[in-house]
């Protein structure tokens, strides 16, 4: 794939789209993770909408949940059902989705007591191994959803927007 070298100039985000195997489920755990009901619900059968995505068709489920700046939109294909990608944080292709916490320490706490599972313990980043600087003292913490999607919590410190 041949990569452009003038800027395309993208700079805002609308939505992140995750594909999920249980909608009902993702739903419950990203409603209880952000407090947030599902803003928009529906199905969708479509032969164009699937060459879009470079499928033969798209039958979906989907949800929509607003956070501050972003949506989350959790999508169950029906048909063509996918195979679970197991994204860990090392494979190529996979991503992470961040949340961006005022209080690490208190949130990561709850986080806990309610039965979120931490894949290591929260991380503060140090000197030497950071740039820039400003971002001394960030704090972070992953976790995984139902289907494997890497999900992190952050609390930025100095300069550094997260």
């Amino acid at each position: 794939m041949a990569v452009a070298t003038a800027p395309m100039n993208l700079t805002k985000v609308a939505h992140a789209g995750i594909s999920v195997s249980d909608l009902d489920a993702s739903i419950a755990f990203y409603t209880a993770l952000t407090g947030r009901e599902p803003v928009a619900r529906g199905t969708m059968n479509s032969v164009p909408f699937g060459g879009a995505q470079g499928l033969p068709v798209a039958r979906l489920r989907y949800a929509t949940i607003n956070i501050d700046g972003l949506g989350i939109d959790l999508i169950q294909f029906t048909e063509p059902v996918g195979e679970r990608t197991n994204g860990k944080a090392n494979r190529p292709g996979s991503m992470h989705l961040c949340f961006r916490v005022d209080d690490f320490d208190a949130v990561h706490r709850r986080m806990k007591e309610a039965g979120y599972d931490f894949l290591g313990d929260a991380y503060t980043f140090i000197e030497g191994e950071v740039t820039p600087d400003a971002a001394l003292g960030t704090r972070v913490a992953y976790f995984n959803d139902p289907d494997g999607t890497n999900l992190e919590i952050i609390e930025p410190k100095g300069g550094f927007a997260g």
